[in-house]
């Protein structure tokens, strides 16, 4: 079986399972769920006491308003830390370096920023629309543009963070096909590169 270089931004499967699934629920079977008890384990404790500085350091630059986002945005980092750790082991799979992941996560959290923006603050949420100073003539075209260009952020940002996260695999197997068929026609190049 020959695979090319962009193989792997497939989605891969095994036994007709698709592996991204597994590899979203596994971080949430790692985890242990907190007890009501007075004494915990070790790796309670030590989960909750990550957990709660991590919180703070989360909230540490943000005002009180912005505190009513702490669970999500625990949650989401703590989530996403897992499974990339979990994808640093031989031979698994690492999700977010799919574009449909990063679509999926990039989506939702941009559509509730705006939609809260519009909501709490339009003024300053539709101020953004339209630079300050703008000639009377150039305001509809470029309201239009910075439109476009609101909607079309969460697509550019996902597919800049899939590209980079690949992009190391990618520049890593090059080099290693490249000395590989250097290695028998010039040897010295083969191991220099």
């Amino acid at each position: 079986m020959t695979l090319s270089f962009f193989d792997q931004f497939m989605s891969p499967t095994y036994l007709g399972i698709p592996l991204i699934a597994i590899a979203l629920v596994f971080p949430w079977i790692l985890y242990p769920s907190p007890s009501n008890r007075w004494l915990n384990n070790r790796l309670i404790t030590l989960q909750s006491w990550f957990i709660n500085r991590f919180t703070q350091q989360l909230l540490l630059p943000l005002n009180p308003g912005g505190h009513k986002w702490a669970l999500i945005l625990t949650s989401l980092m703590i989530f996403l830390l897992s499974m990339n750790l979990l994808g640093l082991l031989p031979y698994t799979f690492t999700p977010t370096t799919q574009l449909s992941l990063n679509m999926g996560l990039a989506v939702p959290f941009w559509l509730a920023t705006v939609i809260i923006g519009m909501r709490n603050q339009p003024t300053a949420a539709l101020g953004h629309l339209l630079p300050e100073g703008t000639p009377m003539p150039l305001i509809p075209v470029l309201i239009i543009i910075e439109t476009i260009s609101l909607f079309i952020r969460p697509l550019a940002l996902g597919v800049r963070l899939t590209a980079n996260l690949t992009a190391g695999h990618l520049f890593i197997q090059l080099i290693a096909t490249a000395a590989f068929v250097l290695l028998p026609m010039m040897t010295t190049v083969a191991i220099l590169t």
